[in-house]
């Protein structure tokens, strides 16, 4: 685990990795956790302006690049899909769900980010890979 971001409702976002690919590429991985005691159904937020596509998703996350001052959005394909974690409508209490982000890879000078997911506190994350 490198991270867990505090949420509202007792939700909790777990960084497990946040890797470099070799296709220049940084994929955020982990799980959302619902430690709270009702059903959790806000996920429309964690899409953030994505409008079509692919729905409830967890494109709405960002990664900052303090240094270079730049922020980086979940990629897309050709469709304009999320490469991301999608069809998460709820999570009940107790339950965890997968999630992944697909991000342009900063410089590789770049050694750390900010992470943050609508609904979720921000936490600064390591690269590796």
């Amino acid at each position: 685990m490198i991270a867990t971001l505090s949420g509202e409702a007792g939700m909790a976002l777990v960084i497990n990795s946040v890797r470099r690919d070799s296709g220049g590429f940084v994929t955020v991985s982990g799980q959302i956790k619902n430690g709270g005691s009702q059903s959790f159904t806000r996920t429309s937020d964690w899409r953030g302006i994505e409008l079509k596509g692919s729905g409830e998703s967890v494109a709405g996350a960002t990664l900052v690049d303090k240094v270079g001052k730049k922020r980086y959005y979940v990629l897309r394909d050709t469709e304009s899909r999320c490469l991301c974690t999608t069809g998460i409508s709820s999570v009940d209490p107790g339950k965890s769900v997968p999630f992944f982000a697909q991000f342009p890879a900063p410089p590789a000078s770049t050694s750390e980010v900010e992470f943050s997911l609508p609904t979720f506190n921000s936490a600064t994350v390591k690269l590796s890979g």
